[in-house]
């Protein structure tokens, strides 16, 4: 008798033990997060795409009380910033903004960091790449360009941020799609390149259309889309000009946490990336430029980061 009940209590003690357990690690999950979230962004303070992140900081915090706290890390095209999140621990409170053109710089820059050290979360915006030039020139048009370039065989000048980038690489696939030759001229950021456009260093800028909202002096010559976009309903796509297999060149921009990350917590995630995707703020900040606002999930966005980086892989073969 004495046996049996011993039996049980040990039965007794192990359940509430589990159960114990289990609690303890369920309100962890929903108690996430119990301190500030770190923004990592891989360009520095006044950049592309640390306005981005402070925008979605700043729409976030309208629907959650977490703080998010943004940290530059520039560097090596957003080597440094990747590396730097490699480091910390998969709990969650580290997210990295990271677009398209961090996955071309690991495979330019032969990098050994594995895409997949991260998990990537959402997708949040997909822009068309686009030729832009300075109006107060003689090259303005497609066709100006082409002309101009068959003209200096080669020493076209084409501006941009980053050499091995993806819009050096984009650069690059519109030379060989149109049967023309160019230089890259990399500097240390977009603005940078834009404003040696305007001072006439180069004759095109590659970028994205919203970047010459609001700046007269700014055409888009062309962009990679299959249809022209409603928001530049005078600007021609490649397609459109003759040029073919230019429709996807475009930049994604998203989020990522360390590999590991729990399950509960990229569902918080998921929730605020979904509210602010349907943010009238949000909306009315970004689609006026030619995004596409989006918000794809882990499993279909870990899917479009490793196609892009084995494609790129198997270009530099």
């Amino acid at each position: 008798m004495k046996k049996a009940l011993a039996i049980l209590l040990l039965i007794a003690i192990v359940s509430f033990s589990v159960y114990a357990a289990g609690e303890t690690e369920g309100t962890k999950a929903a108690a996430f997060p119990t301190k500030p979230i770190k923004l990592v962004v891989y360009t520095g303070p006044g950049g592309a795409g640390d306005i981005l992140s402070r925008k979605f900081a700043d729409i976030a915090s309208k629907y959650t009380d977490a703080t998010f706290v943004v940290e530059n890390k520039a560097g090596a095209g957003g080597i440094v910033a990747m590396e730097y999140v490699a480091a910390t621990k998969p709990d969650g409170y580290t997210l990295m903004y990271m677009t398209k053109s961090n996955i071309s710089k690991l495979v330019t820059t032969d990098s050994e960091l594995d895409p997949m050290t991260f998990d990537w979360i959402s997708q949040m915006q997909i822009d068309p790449e686009a030729v832009i030039t300075n109006n107060k020139t003689s090259v303005v048009t497609w066709e100006q360009v082409v002309a101009d370039a068959k003209a200096k065989d080669g020493k076209q000048l084409w501006l941009g941020p980053a050499a091995g980038g993806l819009d050096n690489v984009t650069a690059e696939a519109i030379w060989k799609a149109a049967g023309i030759k160019g230089t890259w001229v990399p500097f240390a950021s977009g603005g940078k390149a834009k404003a040696a456009l305007l001072g006439k260093q180069g004759i095109t800028y590659t970028g994205n259309p919203g970047e010459i909202i609001g700046k007269p002096d700014f055409s888009v010559a062309a962009v990679c889309t299959a249809e022209r976009l409603p928001q530049f309903p005078d600007v021609p796509t490649f397609k459109e000009l003759g040029v073919d297999g230019l429709e996807n060149e475009v930049m994604w921009r998203g989020f990522a946490v360390k590999a590991g990350t729990s399950d509960d917590i990229i569902a918080w995630y998921n929730d605020i990336f979904e509210k602010v995707k349907n943010d009238p703020d949000w909306i009315a900040t970004y689609a006026p430029m030619g995004n596409m606002l989006v918000h794809r999930t882990r499993d279909e966005f870990n899917k479009i980061v490793q196609a892009d980086y084995d494609a790129y892989k198997a270009a530099k073969k």
